[in-house]
């Protein structure tokens, strides 16, 4: 059962402006509804790119929905996320 909207909404409900969200490879949309609800409050969003995912069915509907900051290599997620914890 898809369930990656339910989490980001639950997330950016508790967390608002100091949520990270990050879309990693999938297939489907799931998890796009619950991205535009962390943008809504404030969150920020970090998307797998497409030469990184094995399936860019997900990251690829967020980047056309415009919900993502930023679309980085797998490779590159962590120290991207690292610099946003650091200035928190």
């Amino acid at each position: 059962c898809p369930s990656g909207s339910v989490l980001f909404e639950s997330a950016a409900s508790v967390y608002g402006a100091s949520l990270a969200a990050v879309m990693l490879t999938g297939m489907g949309n799931d998890g796009v509804a619950g991205l535009r609800h962390v943008r809504s409050r404030g969150g920020y969003v970090i998307a797998q790119d497409a030469e990184s995912s094995l399936i860019y069915g997900m990251p690829g509907e967020a980047v056309k929905a415009g919900v993502v900051d930023v679309s980085l290599p797998l490779n590159l997620i962590a120290a991207h996320l690292e610099k946003l914890v650091a200035h928190i």
